[in-house]
Formats: structure tokens, sequence, C-alpha cells
């Protein structure tokens, strides 16, 4: 998969089946698109391309306002790659873009530089200056221009439209078989192990450290708390862990956001490995303790739940 910094990395590539949006979570309802794109793209012998931002328009706007991201920059792509999508164009999502017209959009970043003949959206989609160009402004633009339009049908559980809404919700109720129901497997945080404070190790518990942080180095994770874990990316087989997600606040009052995962019998140098840590069930909302006595208790009876956990899948 090749993954470009914005469509002026290159000018009138292959031509491209393309989709675009945002694929916060690339959840099951955007892997469905990703499969019709891509089979799509087979039919017409069209390279299949998609086409993101970053930061995510809403950050870009409302900061303060915007919703917790599902996944970082790195998870992304490589939810894409899994999927086989053969070429990522990341925009990055700033004053001069966000000012283009919809004619503009159309004709320099789809025609021009991405070289799009067949063009696969929700039907909801909408793009340009203040949205103003709609599934069925692309669809006449495209009948001048020379690329076909479609539409991908809502793909729904039990009912109820797969969304990253609804992932979110679900990730921040700490409902976490629901969450890997939505995304078709656990979800996950990826990153490079990082320096901590040493305290894990102190208490008996060392972690390997994850900074979960993106433009905003403050912004609320998508879920926090405890979780059973899985580390992959240490072994040639996940790790059992129990792992702490959020701001540490019975050591920390910054604000910070880190994923601190104590890996099971495991006491090698992990520092600058990129590991993936998975977070297969919540067990606890993270809490402010008097003392570091208490603290290490509570973190003795969550590692212990999360052995459990993983003795009760080997015997079941």
């Amino acid at each position: 998969m090749n993954v470009f910094r914005g469509p002026t990395q290159f000018s009138a590539g292959p031509a491209c089946a393309l989709t675009i949006g945002n694929f916060d979570g690339v959840h099951r309802g955007h892997r469905a698109l990703l499969k019709q794109l891509k089979d799509g793209a087979k039919e017409k012998d069209l390279v299949s391309c998609v086409m993101t931002f970053e930061p995510h328009p809403k950050e870009f706007f409302s900061p303060e306002q915007a919703p917790p991201r599902i996944l970082n920059l790195r998870d992304k792509l490589c939810a894409f790659s899994e999927v086989g999508v053969d070429r990522v164009v990341v925009e990055h999502f700033d004053n001069a873009f966000a000012k283009l017209t919809p004619e503009e959009f159309v004709s320099e970043i789809l025609v021009k530089r991405l070289n799009a003949k067949w063009i696969l959206i929700g039907d909801d989609f909408c793009y340009g200056a203040k949205r103003a160009g709609n599934f069925a402004s692309l669809k006449a633009a495209g009948d001048r221009l020379g690329f076909e339009v479609s539409s991908i049908a809502t793909v729904l559980e039990d009912g109820e439209r797969i969304s990253s809404s609804a992932l979110r919700d679900a990730l921040a109720s700490g409902d976490m078989q629901l969450v890997a129901k939505l995304l078709g497997r656990p979800y996950g945080i990826s990153g490079h192990v990082i320096h901590g404070q040493k305290l894990g190790r102190e208490l008996g518990f060392p972690t390997l450290n994850l900074a979960v942080a993106n433009h905003l180095h403050y912004r609320k994770p998508a879920t926090s708390g405890i979780f059973v874990a899985q580390v992959h990316g240490l072994s040639n087989k996940p790790l059992p862990a129990v792992a702490s997600l959020g701001v540490r606040p019975t050591v920390e009052d910054e604000g910070r956001v880190l994923l601190e995962t104590h890996v099971f019998d495991y006491d090698q140098d992990a520092y600058g490995k990129v590991v993936t840590v998975e977070l297969l069930e919540k067990i606890r909302d993270e809490e402010k303790y008097p003392n570091l006595n208490t603290l290490t208790h509570a973190i003795a009876a969550d590692a212990q739940h999360a052995r459990n956990y993983f003795q009760k899948k080997t015997y079941v």
C-alpha cells in the first residue's frame, strides 16, 4: 500500500477508484465500503484509493467540541493495509483546504491530482467550503468531467447503523464486547514503547508505556479505565496483560493520557519497539487512591482478574 501526504505529492497518477472520508475506527461499515471499492476497482481496472484527513475536520474547526478519536493515524493506516487498499492519500486539513469551493475540490483534487474515474461514497457525503457540495452535485460534476459516482448502502447491526458514533458510545461505556463486534476485531492501540517514571517497576508491576496523543496532546481518549489486555509485537503470539488507559489520577495531575500495560511474566527491554495493545474487557474505571500502598493492592487485584480471564479462556 502506498501512502501519500496530500494529493500534491503526485500528479495525475494511475486512474483510480476513490472513496473519501475520516474512517475513524475503520469499523465493519467502513470495511464493507472498502471491499466494494476494491471489487469495483478490480472490475474497472482501476487503482483503489482512499482519501482521508489529518487532523479530523471537526478537530480543525472546533477542537474543544470534537469527538475523541477512535484510532490514531498509525492504526488507521494499518487497518487500510489489512483490507488491501492500493493507495491512501492523507490530506492535511488546513485553512487552504477548508476554503476550497466544491468546484475547486472536484476539478483540482479529484480530477487533476487524484485522477478519479469512479467515486464511491455514502449518500450523505458533503464536500467543499461550508460543506456546500453533496452527492447530487458530485454526480452532476462527474457527468460533466468524466467520472462515475456511486453510493453504498448503510451497514446495519441488529437494525442499528454501524457508525463511528455508535462505536464511540460503546467505547465510552466500556462495552468491549460490543466494540469488537462493531469493529470486527478487538480494539487496539499501537505505538512506540516510551520511558515512564518507572513507578510500576517500584510497585512490582513493570509496565510498557505508550503515549496516547494526537495534535491536541491532552485530548480525552475514546475509552479509559483498567482493562484485560493482550500485547502484539513482543513475541510470535499475543501476550496476556492488564492495562490502564487514562490520566493516572493517583500519581499525576497534568491530564496527560498514557496507556500503561503490565505484561504477565515478561521481563525484557521493550523500549522503542512498536507494539499493539488490545483491550479485551473493561475491569473498572480509573480511581484516585489516597496512597501508593492502596494503589498497589488495586493493581494486584486487577492483575489477578486478568489472569483469571485468560485462565478461563484457556480451559473453555
